[in-house]
């Protein structure tokens, strides 16, 4: 498994620009492509040209998520088909759209899927045209809040959750949070840390919180001194060692990964209700491997690849049939907070970059 190894593009010199596909010699036009008699493959069934998807012999992903974990994910989907090398490419959201949007003006197309945890940026991509619609044959077992109008340009792939995260080695469990309201004691100035403002995950938090909370509650926040970091692994990685004694905005998959581990932490989940964003999916067009990218959907979305999701990055499906990772929370008992609109979402988000920038001391 090869990481492919570019450079990080600034989000404010492409973000949101004018662009516009041009590349006319796409392999698969942009238009929905459906199949009376999907092929039986073994644990899903694809509409793909599977002998053209391994004559690709290549498959390149872009994507949100941790290394560690997108490699085995990879892993799973090249034990299948060892004729189809896979790659990838993985940044926080905003830096990740940024870095597509910068290609793709520059007519340089590299990415078969992209998986970005900001909904915000899915609706403007699709906006742009940059999705080549594919209806897969399974995408009748997602509910339609959870695909694109119309259904084959994105669908979700998971749904991620934020609370609030502690070592009790550090801190009892008399004096940790209970709510959100209690991380503004105080007591944990300078002990806090969540992710940077490139994080879908962190706008999602921002955005459902905002209007229970109210903006002072994040200016009163802001006097705590967070720290801000890229990823769950750093942030729980402070935690495990003592840099730091609560993480606000606690991804909770990473919290069943490091806890799997032996690593001593606890996880609260405030009755107000926790923060939930999805990671999504979607095929893009021009891309180099488009029977690949189709191949490697089906395989994604039917239960055998949401299942090695789950065991590679201890996800939850929006699938109903596909259980949650183990030792988890199912969805059915969290209260998860979305956002009640994903265009007012995506408006948000240079306001909120901003401002929590500006919390985290990354602007002045």
């Amino acid at each position: 498994m090869k990481l492919l190894t570019t450079a990080l593009v600034a989000a404010c010199a492409v973000a949101w620009t004018g662009w516009a596909p041009a590349h006319a010699q796409a392999q698969i036009p942009n238009k929905p492509k459906l199949c009376d008699n999907p092929r039986q493959m073994d644990g899903f069934k694809t509409c793909a040209d599977v002998d053209k998807a391994k004559a690709e012999g290549a498959f390149v992903l872009y994507s949100t998520d941790p290394e560690q974990g997108q490699v085995k994910l990879l892993a799973a989907f090249n034990k299948m088909f060892p004729e189809i090398k896979t790659s990838y490419v993985r940044l926080q959201a905003g830096a990740l759209y940024a870095k597509v949007l910068s290609e793709r003006q520059a007519k340089s197309y590299l990415v078969d899927v992209i998986q970005i945890s900001d909904m915000g940026m899915i609706l403007d991509f699709q906006r742009r045209n940059g999705f080549r619609q594919y209806v897969s044959p399974q995408m009748t077992a997602f509910k339609p809040e959870y695909k694109s109008t119309p259904e084959g340009f994105w669908t979700w792939g998971s749904i991620i959750m934020a609370g609030i995260a502690y070592n009790p080695n550090n801190v009892s469990a008399a004096e940790a949070p209970k709510k959100w309201e209690d991380l503004l004691d105080p007591k944990w100035k300078d002990a806090i840390n969540v992710k940077v403002s490139n994080s879908g995950l962190q706008h999602g938090v921002w955005y459902v919180l905002k209007p229970i909370l109210g903006l002072e509650y994040f200016k009163k926040f802001a006097e705590n001194k967070p720290r801000a970091f890229d990823s769950y692994v750093q942030q729980y990685g402070r935690l495990v060692d003592g840099q730091d004694k609560i993480i606000m905005g606690a991804q909770y998959s990473g919290y069943i990964e490091f806890k799997a581990k032996g690593a001593p932490l606890a996880f609260v989940f405030p009755e107000t209700g926790v923060p939930a964003v999805s990671e999504t999916y979607g095929i893009v067009a021009e891309g180099p491997h488009p029977n690949a990218a189709e191949l490697f959907m089906d395989w994604f979305l039917a239960p055998v690849g949401q299942q090695a999701l789950s065991d590679a990055l201890l996800l939850h499906s929006p699938r109903e049939d596909v259980p949650a990772p183990g030792g988890s929370v199912p969805l059915k008992d969290m209260k998860l907070l979305f956002p009640a609109d994903w265009n007012a979402f995506e408006k948000d988000r240079p306001d909120f970059a901003k401002e929590w920038d500006r919390i985290v001391g990354a602007r002045r």
